[in-house]
């Protein structure tokens, strides 16, 4: 693991950036990032018709699964931010050779790729590729908080397993911020970059954290894992899913549960706690 150093010298000249994945979670904080430090941003999209982007983005097509539908959008690119999944089933990239060699033949000089959790091809082949490569490794997303809201709303309750784990888990806006540092400014190259929150927080937290950013209690049951199981059955999960999800929950790697000031180090400014992130989405969970 290459730990965060300060950054390298800010680049003030505007240059134009490719964004795969700009309708996810974490590509659309990307593209926001960019576009506020004043870069030119290409969201890359299957369907731009479909895609919903503020003001000044462009909104190309292009599929990484067809290496050949990105070409015309790398052209003068400088940087280029990948996922290492597609479709709706997130099966691993295979074309991460093709997607390398277009982009070095466009003049892209750096890459970030998100991690998908371990070694995919996509990312090997990022990392031979002979550009200047960033991997973002960040642990739980604050956003996956969002699949409380159904039963909050209905029944101000939250049932959930391991209720008393610890996550560090990491507001997307500062990864999308870690992604655009590095894709912009000098000093990134060849870097992986474990991304956390400023807290590490129980369920029990993170329920206490929302009933106060919505104005209103919320219960949480604690689940057994055979009742977590059957509830992640019923959602459609096959059972190699819910084996693996319920052992990261019962024996959370230390990665996943210890603070670093990654986002600090990178960005200059602290990364953002769930406070902040419960309060944007309140909304959501009334």
């Amino acid at each position: 693991m290459t730990h965060p150093t300060t950054p390298g010298h800010r680049q003030t000249q505007p240059q134009t950036h490719l964004v795969a994945g700009a309708t996810g979670t974490v590509g659309r904080e990307v593209v926001r990032e960019l576009l506020e430090r004043g870069h030119r941003v290409r969201a890359l999209t299957r369907d731009p018709a479909k895609a919903s982007f503020a003001d000044g983005i462009e909104a190309v097509r292009g599929d990484l699964t067809d290496p050949a539908s990105i070409e015309a959008a790398l052209q003068g690119v400088t940087g280029l931010h990948l996922i290492t999944f597609a479709g709706a089933a997130f099966q691993p990239l295979e074309t991460g050779p093709e997607i390398v060699r277009l982009a070095r033949e466009a003049g892209v000089r750096r890459v970030t790729v998100l991690n998908g959790g371990g070694p995919t091809p996509l990312e090997d082949a990022v990392r031979a590729g002979g550009l200047d490569w960033t991997v973002l490794m960040p642990v739980e997303f604050m956003a996956n908080t969002l699949e409380w809201a159904e039963g909050i709303r209905a029944e101000d309750t939250v049932r959930a397993p391991f209720a008393d784990r610890l996550s560090a888990l990491v507001h997307e806006g500062d990864i999308g911020a870690v992604a655009a540092v590095a894709l912009s400014e000098e000093g990134h190259a060849g870097r992986e970059y474990l991304i956390t929150g400023p807290q590490a927080l129980t369920l029990r937290d993170r329920v206490a954290v929302l009933a106060e950013a919505r104005g209103k209690d919320i219960a949480l049951v604690e689940l057994s894992e055979e009742e977590a199981a059957a509830g992640m059955r019923a959602e459609g999960q096959d059972e190699g899913t819910i084996a693996w999800l319920l052992d990261v929950y019962r024996n959370t790697p230390p990665e996943g549960r210890t603070v670093l000031d990654t986002v600090e180090r990178v960005t200059g400014r602290p990364a953002r706690p769930f406070t902040t992130w419960a309060h944007t989405h309140a909304p959501t969970f009334r």
